[in-house]
C-alpha cells in the first residue's frame, strides 16, 4: 500500500510543489487508487498532481472525510479535469450549511451544491454506515463519540445557528492483512474515538494513523490522552499533518518517537 500526499499545509522538499491550507492524499492499495479529499484549492491540487505524475483520470474513486471547504474546495477543478464520472463516497451530512464565527463570520462548508457537482460527473454514494469502496478499502462509517471530540463551527438552521457536531466526519480504513491503516481528514470525531471505532468495527490492530488530528490549541490533558491512547492501542506509526498544530506535533514527536510530519510529496509505503 502506498499513500502519497498531494495537498497539505506545507510543501515538501521537491522543487515545484505548492503548500496550502487543506488536505488530500492518493491511496494505492490492492491495485486500486482512491483520492481522499481535494484540499481547499483545485488549482493547487492539480498543480501538485501534475508535478507528482498523478493524472486525475487514473483515480478510481473519491472519498470525502467531511464537508469542510479545506477538504472539498478542489472538487470542481478535479472533476473538470476528468473525462469520466467518478464515485464519491461520503456521509449524508456533507452538504449541510456551515459557518465559523472567528475571527469573523464566514462560510466553511462545501463551496458547491450537490447538484452542481453531479453535473460535473460526481456520483455521490452517501451512507452513514461503513461502506466497502474496493477490496481492503472501507469508509469508517459514522463514528461514535465516547470521549472528547474536536468539533468546531456552527450549522445554519433557518435563521438560527447551532453548534456543529460534524457527524459526517469519517475516516478511510485500509486493511493491510494482519493490521489496518487509518486515514483521517481532520479527526473532528476525536482521534481516540476514531481508533476505538475502527478496532470495534474491523477487529484488527492499528498499524498507522495518517492525516489531520485537529489538535492545534488542544489542552495538555488531551495531548496526554493521545499519547497514552497511541501506546495502549499499540500503534506503530503516526503521520500527523494539516490541522494537528506545530507545537502539538512537536509534543507527540517527543513523547512517542515514531512520528513523521506530512508534507506535499511525502510517500508512505506500508
Amino acid at each position: 500500500m502506498i499513500i502519497t500526499v498531494l495537498f497539505e499545509n506545507h510543501a515538501g522538499f521537491k522543487k515545484g510543489l505548492l503548500g496550502a491550507h487543506g488536505f488530500s492524499v492518493l491511496v494505492q492499495h490492492n491495485g486500486k487508487k482512491i483520492l481522499v479529499d481535494t484540499g481547499s484549492d483545485g488549482r493547487v491540487l492539480l498543480h501538485n498532481m501534475e508535478a507528482l505524475n498523478v493524472s486525475p483520470e487514473e483515480v478510481e474513486a473519491l472519498f470525502l472525510t467531511h464537508g469542510h471547504y479545506d477538504h472539498t474546495g478542489g472538487l470542481k477543478e478535479f472533476l473538470d479535469a476528468r473525462k469520466s464520472s467518478i464515485d464519491v463516497y461520503a456521509h449524508p451530512d456533507i452538504f449541510l450549511r456551515r459557518v465559523a464565527l472567528k475571527p469573523r463570520r464566514r462560510e466553511i462548508g462545501i463551496p458547491f451544491s450537490q447538484e452542481y457537482l453531479e453535473r460535473l460527473g460526481a456520483n455521490f454514494i452517501l451512507r452513514e454506515e461503513s461502506t466497502k469502496i474496493f477490496e481492503g478499502m472501507y469508509t469508517s462509517g459514522e463514528i461514535e463519540r465516547t470521549t472528547w471530540d474536536r468539533a468546531v463551527g456552527y450549522l445554519v438552521k433557518g435563521k438560527k445557528l447551532v453548534k456543529d457536531p460534524i457527524r459526517d466526519d469519517m475516516a478511510l480504513i485500509l486493511d493491510i492483512g494482519s493490521s489496518m491503516v487509518i486515514v483521517t481528514g481532520c479527526g473532528h470525531s476525536g482521534i481516540l474515538n476514531i481508533a476505538m471505532h475502527a478496532k470495534s468495527t474491523f477487529y484488527k490492530p492499528i498499524f498507522a494513523l495518517v492525516g489531520g488530528l485537529h489538535l492545534r490549541g488542544a489542552k495538555r490533558h488531551i495531548l496526554e490522552d493521545v499519547v497514552k491512547g497511541f501506546k495502549d492501542f499499540g500503534i506503530k506509526k503516526l503521520y500527523p499533518g494539516h490541522c494537528t498544530g506545530i507545537d502539538e506535533y512537536a509534543y507527540l514527536k517527543a513523547e512517542i518517537g515514531s512520528v513523521e510530519a506530512l508534507h506535499v510529496g511525502k510517500v508512505m509505503k506500508m
